[in-house]
C-alpha cells in the first residue's frame, strides 16, 4: 500500500497532535507546520498528497498560503477551521481549497473527508494516465485510438476502417517491419503476433 503524504498546517498544539496521531493510525504520514512561514517553507521541500489548512495562522494567514499553494500545485486542499460561516467558506473554496471542515469536528469526518480527497486525485491521475496512453503523437500527427481519428496540425484527417487499422498498426509498433499481407488483413495485428 502506498503511503501518502498529509501536510498539517495547524497552530494548535493539541488538535495537531490529535490529528497527526489519528491519521498516523490511518497509515498515513503526515508532516506538521504550526505557521503560515513555516508551511510554505515544507511545501517547497517536499512533495505533499494532501494539505490539511487552517485558515487563522501566526505569521501568513491561511488565505494567504492557499492562494501560495495554488500558484505552485494542483494538491488538493481541505480547509479546517472554526470559521462557520456560509461566506467564509465560499471564500476558502473560491481561493481554491477543495473541501472545507469546520471545527470541532469528529476524526471519522475528517478521516473520510481526506480519504475521498486523495481518492479522487489517485482516480483522476490514472484516468488522464489511461487516456494519454490511448494518445499516440508522432511530430505533427496525433492518433486517438479510442475515438478512431487522426489529427495533422489539429485538422482531423478522413480514415476509412482499414486504413486506420493499419496506421495503428504501424504506430502501436514502430520498429517492425510488416508484410503487404499483414498490413492490408492486419493478420499480425489481429492474432498479436506483434505485441
Amino acid at each position: 500500500m502506498i503511503e501518502h503524504k498529509i501536510l498539517l498546517i495547524e497552530d494548535d498544539v493539541s488538535i495537531s497532535e490529535m490529528v497527526k496521531e489519528h491519521l498516523q493510525l490511518e497509515g498515513y504520514h503526515v508532516c506538521c507546520a504550526f505557521d503560515g512561514e513555516e508551511a510554505t517553507r515544507l511545501f517547497e521541500q517536499n512533495t505533499y498528497d494532501l494539505v490539511l489548512l487552517d485558515l487563522m495562522l501566526p505569521r501568513r494567514n491561511g488565505i494567504d498560503c492557499l492562494q501560495w499553494i495554488r500558484t505552485k500545485s494542483v494538491v488538493p486542499v481541505l480547509i479546517m477551521s472554526a470559521k462557520n460561516s456560509d461566506v467564509d467558506k465560499a471564500l476558502g473554496l473560491g481561493f481554491g481549497a477543495d473541501d472545507y471542515i469546520t471545527k470541532p469536528f469528529s476524526m471519522i469526518e475528517l478521516t473520510a473527508r481526506v480519504k475521498a480527497a486523495i481518492r479522487r486525485t489517485v482516480n483522476y491521475a490514472q484516468a488522464s494516465q489511461s487516456a494519454e496512453n490511448e494518445r499516440i503523437k508522432i511530430h505533427e500527427l496525433v492518433v486517438e485510438l479510442s475515438s478512431f481519428t487522426v489529427k495533422k496540425k489539429g485538422e482531423e484527417i478522413k480514415l476509412t476502417a482499414k486504413e486506420f487499422q493499419i496506421l495503428k498498426l504501424f504506430v502501436t509498433h514502430p520498429k517492425k517491419v510488416f508484410t503487404k499481407e499483414q498490413t492490408i488483413w492486419g493478420i499480425g495485428y489481429r492474432m498479436g503476433e506483434f505485441e
